[in-house]
């Protein structure tokens, strides 16, 4: 069986990473939600935010809202729809849910905006997983 550990490495929110986003997140006990203003390289096309960057944000917030929940999964399926490019530069608002719940498994909705406009989203089926903690872990520090 694999062994699911935290050790601050997450490319999106380990904070020992020095490649990582390293980005915080707000959980108000149902919703997660982060932001990030990506920057030239996560481009894909000229100053077009990489459509696998937005992606990797949409899957990232379904299972931190799990792990924030006290359930922690790893995605098993995710549908993304991709509404309208984003420029980099730009300030997206990533966020989540918990949609449906089963012995094993999770359900989950995120959603990316700008301006408040859901310029990408995501449902998700997570599968519950029991998390080991495998030195300094990424912190949910609040910012929102």
């Amino acid at each position: 069986m694999t062994q699911f550990a935290d050790d601050g490495y997450c490319f999106v929110c380990g904070p020992e990473n020095p490649m990582g986003l390293k980005l915080d997140f707000a959980f108000d006990g149902k919703t997660i939600k982060t932001e990030f203003v990506p920057q030239k390289e996560h481009q894909g096309y000229m100053n077009i935010v990489h459509g696998g960057m937005v992606a990797a944000l949409l899957d990232e917030v379904m299972v931190k809202v799990a792990i924030e929940m006290g359930k922690p999964a790893v995605t098993a399926q995710m549908d993304i729809r991709l509404k309208k490019a984003v420029s980099t530069g730009t300030k997206i608002i990533i966020s989540a849910e918990i949609t449906h719940e089963t012995r094993k498994t999770l359900e989950a909705y995120a959603k990316a905006k700008v301006n408040d406009e859901i310029v990408a989203d995501a449902r998700g089926k997570l599968v519950k997983i029991e998390l080991h903690h495998g030195g300094k872990g990424s912190r949910n520090r609040g910012f929102l």
